[in-house]
């Protein structure tokens, strides 16, 4: 045996959806119903659990077993629910692979197993089962009816009198419905081999499977949570909406201040018409309101405030040992191939900028919501403000936060060989004021000389480096920081003027992608490589990952140039044709080659605790003893593949975890 498929079907009174699986397999009710498996790509074969069968010996044996190979779609799920099973089943074939001082050591070691859907990921396609098969035009597609099957046996069902007021579908329920669902098991093992034997001329390097063996690793190992925070905090908020929710309703004399249609009727009686109450256009308007407007809008925007949902959304999602887990998706986002997040999406939280941020964090925590109140007259916005420092280290440890200073900025630069900006970096400058320099012609220092336009230069390089123009000044908020319509377009040629190598590279990029796609002519462009290839276009990053583009093809845009568009997740969430050009692929390649770095500088870091990482940033869990300084200084390494390109790392040490 080299290899076994795997799928399974399971329940659990816990919604997976909500807690993730690491929380989902510790309720007391899980267990595993299907069994589907497949050896060395044979015959699949599915063992009833739930009436009574066993996994054969050998099987469960090769699930500790390194050296066999398990495949699954979203092998994770596979892997934690098999690693619980095994613990209570089977105690003496469980293996760990943890050492004493980690946290991760109640799972199978993630180096047996390897992902279907990281595969797919890689190739540009969904990540759904049904979507790749759909996609790639397997003959063995997914059941349709499956998700009524889960519904029905895998998640409490609501007591009704006709069904004896049962909280669970058991197979003895529906004979006919359980046979589908042992087809529907079978099914899935066969698209996920068939997958495999369809994507076999593209096999994923090897370094990819040791880079998702190490993000698994940080998945299993989590990252844990003050509770009393969280609890409290959770507490605070609803005291607060309520609180907010009687004043409203005190001002206005509406039955329900959240009506977006009553408040609208409201605010028009009282002269001001309002086609949204979206958090930008109320914002707009506080700035001129008069009272009573100016109080009810300021109060509906507290209200309104969602960010505290990530508490609850914690509380939902942490594991019995307080640690939350499995917060990251490997090529979640696989036109760069970076992460997505799940569960607290640690990638959009708010900044905090609360002076005292120890103080009130120490009001909530003790649960003093008076003390809060009096002190803070936007509860919603302090909570929001504190939802980093809910994440603390283990008692005894500290937090050691570092990231990479202007990481794009510094891959574009070099990449396109746009050399004062990389003397810039070399020198230790703020790329912001010395792009400001650059534009205007003159000297610019922070809170010094011309120290007004560094804000121009810092909303310039965030909108402009992808072939942003007025529109993109507009998206990065250049009116909200006080910039004019008019000076928008003289700032786009300007920062174009100043930084010409980057706008030539746009456009290698741009001939580059096109010969691929219309000539299916390789080509290079410095350390990128172009090429077409059973209706791929992919595109090799230094590291020797690539970037991959399914069905590109040339057309028309919208101005009648000639254009790429190839298939993939737009934005409306659904797999559609995109439409793309030079600047938008060399933000993708910019973004990857950032992704590559940053994975160089975690697998340098690996033998420390990687707790969490959020896009340029790592958090790392560890003793008072261990070095700030020798953190920042390894993970500021260059990769060999990208040598002379300068990288800085900046840190600090927390109690809990915060923006410094």
């Amino acid at each position: 045996m080299k290899t076994l498929h795997l799928d399974l079907e399971t329940y659990s009174s816990t919604d997976l959806s909500k807690c993730g699986v690491y929380k989902y397999v510790q309720a007391q009710d899980f267990e595993i119903l299907l069994f589907g498996y497949s050896i060395d790509d044979g015959d699949v074969r599915v063992i009833d659990l739930a009436q009574g069968e066993r996994i054969p010996n050998d099987i469960v044996k090769a699930l500790s077993d390194e050296n066999i190979i398990k495949w699954a779609y979203n092998a994770n799920f596979e892997r934690i629910c098999l690693s619980e099973y095994l613990r209570r089943y089977y105690e003496t074939d469980f293996i760990s692979y943890s050492v004493n001082e980690d946290t991760v050591g109640d799972y199978l070691n993630p180096k047996g197993w390897k992902c279907s859907m990281v595969w797919s990921a890689y190739m540009g396609l969904p990540l759904s089962l049904a979507g790749v098969g759909s996609i790639l035009g397997l003959e063995e597609q997914k059941l349709s009816e499956g998700k009524e099957l889960i519904r029905y046996f895998c998640m409490p069902c609501k007591p009704t009198k006709s069904n004896g007021e049962r909280t669970r579908n058991l197979p003895e329920h529906d004979d006919n419905k359980w046979r589908a669902f042992k087809k529907y098991n079978k099914r899935d093992v066969e698209v996920e081999i068939a997958i495999q034997k369809k994507l076999a001329n593209f096999p994923v390097p090897d370094f990819i499977w040791n880079e998702y063996w190490l993000d698994q690793e940080i998945n299993d190992r989590g990252i844990a949570v003050d509770m009393d925070v969280v609890g409290n905090a959770i507490l605070f908020d609803e005291r607060s909406k309520s609180s907010l929710l009687e004043k409203m309703k005190e001002l206005t004399g509406l039955d329900n201040p959240n009506s977006v249609q009553q408040m609208r009727n409201w605010l028009f009686e009282h002269g001001l018409e309002m086609d949204s109450l979206g958090k930008k256009e109320v914002s707009a308007v506080l700035k001129t309101a008069s009272e009573p407007l100016k109080t009810v809008l300021s109060l509906r925007q507290q209200l309104a405030k969602s960010s505290v949902r990530k508490y609850q959304a914690m509380m939902n999602a942490v594991c019995n040992d307080g640690r939350v887990r499995g917060m990251f998706v490997f090529y979640g986002a696989n036109r760069s191939g970076r992460w997505s997040g799940r569960l607290v999406q640690l990638q959009n939280l708010p900044q905090n900028k609360i002076s005292d941020l120890v103080e009130v964090r120490g009001l909530v925590q003790q649960g003093n919501y008076e003390a809060v109140q009096l002190l803070y007259d936007d509860i919603p916005d302090t909570l929001s403000q504190l939802i980093r420092t809910a994440f603390v280290p283990r008692k005894g440890m500290k937090f050691i936060v570092a990231d990479f200073s202007a990481i794009e900025a510094r891959v574009l630069s070099y990449l396109s060989g746009e050399q004062w900006r990389t003397e810039v970096f070399a020198n230790g400058g703020d790329i912001y004021c010395a792009s400001a320099s650059q534009m205007f012609g003159v000297p610019v220092e922070k809170h010094g000389v011309n120290g007004h336009l560094r804000q121009k230069g810092k909303i310039a390089e965030l909108a402009l480096g992808y072939g942003g123009s007025v529109g993109a000044l507009k998206s990065m908020g250049a009116l909200d920081m006080g910039l004019t319509e008019d000076e928008l377009k003289p700032l786009v040629d300007m920062w174009r003027n100043a930084n010409p190598n980057i706008v030539k590279f746009w456009w290698k990029v741009d001939r580059a992608v096109k010969d691929a796609v219309r000539e299916h002519v390789p080509s290079k462009v410095g350390l990128l490589e172009f090429y077409y290839r059973s209706g791929m276009l992919f595109i090799g990053l230094p590291s020797g990952r690539k970037l991959t583009y399914v069905k590109p093809r040339m057309g028309v845009n919208q101005f009648g140039g000639e254009s790429v568009t190839y298939e993939g997740v737009g934005a409306t969430k659904k797999w559609e044709r995109i439409e793309s050009y030079g600047p938008k692929f060399v933000e993708n390649l910019v973004q990857g080659i950032s992704r590559d770095i940053l994975m160089y500088a975690m697998q340098t870091l690996s033998h420390c605790f990687i707790c969490s990482h959020i896009h340029d940033e790592l958090i790392i869990e560890c003793n008072e003893k261990v070095s700030l300084s020798a953190v920042c200084e390894q993970m500021s390494r260059t990769p060999p593949w990208v040598k002379g390109l300068l990288l800085r790392a900046d840190g600090y040490e927390c109690d809990f975890y915060k923006k410094d």
